[in-house]
């Protein structure tokens, strides 16, 4: 168990470190917050230029730099009561489909007598209609020794093939959707939105080498985005706590002298700087959308003109925390469908009370909790026994059950 008072004892001890990081990353992120904001003072082909992009792979603006002479984008609208904004969030929503898919898993653990693993995904499709229409789904997936112990040598762990399975099924249930949506423009529909849980880009860890879970993710990854811009169905990568560095960085390539920091975006988005309120205020600002690049992205996230595939704006989805980060397909963009997609995204995070309500639900059905993992365990072993296979649970697996 741990003991309060020795954790204390232990903080207190590092108490100088802790201040004087504060401290410095406090500096760090008004100085990028202040020269994020003077981008607007700048014309996007200027900054593309210094930045050397796209040859430097880093993340360069688009053209509603100059559009909005800035890199924020107010959002309008506003309401005195929350049921006012629920009003316009049920307007934006009406008749039109959101869908979600999101998924869990149950990873093989040391303690079974042969590695076995499972995923679950599940999908929340809401049409958004006066009657209520919904449709909620789940499919599981057992994934077999043969599969975790045949391919081990090709990835990390067999943790990374049950994670890259999950996301395949995601991925698969999220292009159905799309299929299915495709031609709604003739139909005469509103614009569908599909959801992910999570972002549209994977970066390697090793920028030299590229391992197979890594192109094998970014492979199914692609394949979503291509797939949305061949239906023209938008798809967004919601993230909620985003620690992805791409302005920092675009900052540091157009000024070689400054001083590399950890600063992330999603920090210098909400800081206070020089007296000024933040870049982001108010609930619904959004940042202008940017093309992004890395350094250790595949080659396949890029079009056949070497042009980024993936974009992203933050946006203020709560009234005090973090900007949520939002990776969207560059075609959406230069379809006319961002602020629509946009105004979207907003509705389902007032429905959700800050979070979006199709991603919630998605979630929620998903989920596998311990109680469940013990479950997968009991009926392992019953299948087992029926079928003459051993398959054990270790003792000192039942003994932690017991005690937790």
């Amino acid at each position: 168990m741990l003991h309060r008072g020795h954790l204390m004892n232990a903080l207190e001890a590092r108490r100088d470190e802790f201040i004087a990081f504060e401290r410095a990353l406090c500096d760090d992120v008004s100085e990028a917050s202040a020269r994020l904001r003077s981008l607007g003072e700048r014309a996007s082909a200027e900054v593309i230029e210094a930045a050397g992009a796209p040859a430097s792979r880093v993340t360069f603006p688009s053209d509603e730099l100059d559009a909005r002479r800035g890199v924020v984008v107010p959002f309008e609208q506003c309401w005195r009561s929350h049921e006012e904004a629920r009003s316009w969030a049920l307007g934006v929503l009406k008749d039109r489909v959101t869908f979600a898919a999101d998924g869990s898993q149950i990873f093989p653990g040391r303690e079974f007598s042969m590695p076995v693993g499972a995923v679950q995904v599940a999908s929340f499709e809401n049409k958004h209609t006066a009657e209520g229409m919904y449709t909620k789904d789940a499919h599981l997936e057992v994934i077999t020794p043969g599969e975790l112990l045949r391919t081990e040598r090709q990835y990390e762990s067999p943790e990374q093939i049950v994670s890259l399975k999950r996301f395949e099924l995601e991925a698969q249930t999220i292009c159905r959707f799309l299929e299915r949506k495709s031609g709604w423009r003739e139909r005469g529909e509103r614009m569908p939105l599909a959801f992910l849980d999570g972002t549209l880009l994977i970066s390697s860890a090793r920028q030299h080498t590229q391992t197979r879970f890594f192109e094998d993710y970014a492979k199914a990854l692609v394949a979503l985005v291509r797939l949305s811009g061949e239906t023209q169905v938008p798809v967004v990568g919601y993230i909620d706590q985003s620690y992805a560095p791409d302005l920092r960085d675009l900052l540091e390539a157009l000024d070689k002298s400054l001083r590399q920091t950890i600063v992330y975006d999603a920090q210098m988005l909400r800081a206070h700087t020089g007296g000024e309120v933040p870049l982001l205020a108010q609930w619904g600002d959004r940042t202008i959308f940017w093309h992004c690049q890395r350094t250790n992205l595949a080659e396949s996230f890029y079009d056949e003109s070497g042009q980024p595939l993936v974009g992203f704006v933050y946006m203020q989805a709560t009234g005090d925390g973090a900007p949520a980060r939002l990776d969207i397909p560059v075609w959406v963009q230069g379809a006319g469908l961002l602020e629509e997609v946009l105004d979207a995204v907003r509705a389902e995070c007032v429905v959700g009370n800050g979070y979006p309500y199709a991603i919630e639900t998605a979630d929620e059905a998903a989920v596998m909790s311990g109680r469940d993992r013990e479950q997968f365990l009991h009926v392992m072993q019953e299948f087992a026994e029926s079928n003459s296979f051993a398959f054990r649970v270790s003792r000192k697996a039942v003994s932690k059950g017991r005690r937790r």
